[in-house]
């Protein structure tokens, strides 16, 4: 059976989050010598937390199941790479502890939401590459695909999921509408609901 841990320290972000209608929050965690992005999603079901390592090819999610239970255990590749950009050398009596890593953490948690926690999809599709044309990353708008005589593909509804989250992703869905991406900052848009 996987060790997990309860992290209730998520439990304030995740009440004041509730309070100012806010899906997901973005905050640094710095261990040893890397410092990671850290996305925590509520408008997911179960809720996770996404890391990814700054200057390092490294990210990893995390599910949060309900009371807060982080399971404790990573993929061995990921432990592995963890270990490396930690700059941790093999000790057989003194093993890198994901547990205590997710106990430092969450000692660093932020008790409550602030602006600066905003997470544009930028934030998170710089870690979540797995869509289509992942390459463009800033929100562009909405095409209602009814005028144009067309159906929004499964591959857009998917990048929405990912990127912009689940009542996006409904939203799409049951309207046709597409969202759209750009590979130009300069063209990005500020989300507003799919109409």
């Amino acid at each position: 059976m996987p060790r997990t841990l309860v992290i209730s320290e998520l439990i304030p972000l995740y009440k004041d989050m509730k309070s100012q209608g806010k899906g997901r929050a973005k905050f640094s965690y710095t261990h040893g010598p890397v410092t990671f992005d850290v996305i925590f999603f509520i408008d997911e079901n179960p809720f996770s937390l996404l890391f990814g390592a700054k200057k390092h090819n490294l990210v990893f999610e995390l599910t949060v199941e309900r009371g807060f239970s982080v399971t404790c255990e990573l993929p061995n590749a990921i432990y592995k790479a963890l270990c490396k950009a930690l700059e941790l050398l093999y000790d057989p009596n003194n093993r890198f502890s994901v547990t205590a890593f997710l106990k430092s953490f969450a000692s660093h948690i932020p008790p409550s939401f602030s602006t600066n926690l905003s997470v544009a999809p930028h934030d998170v599709a710089i870690h979540r590459n797995d869509v289509e044309e992942s390459s463009k990353i800033y929100f562009c708008g909405w095409r209602d695909n009814t005028v144009r005589n067309e159906q929004v593909t499964e591959k857009n509804l998917h990048k929405t999921k990912r990127l912009l989250g689940d009542v996006a992703y409904q939203a799409c869905k049951s309207k046709n509408i597409s969202s759209c991406w750009t590979d130009n900052k300069l063209k990005a848009h500020l989300i507003s609901a799919a109409a």
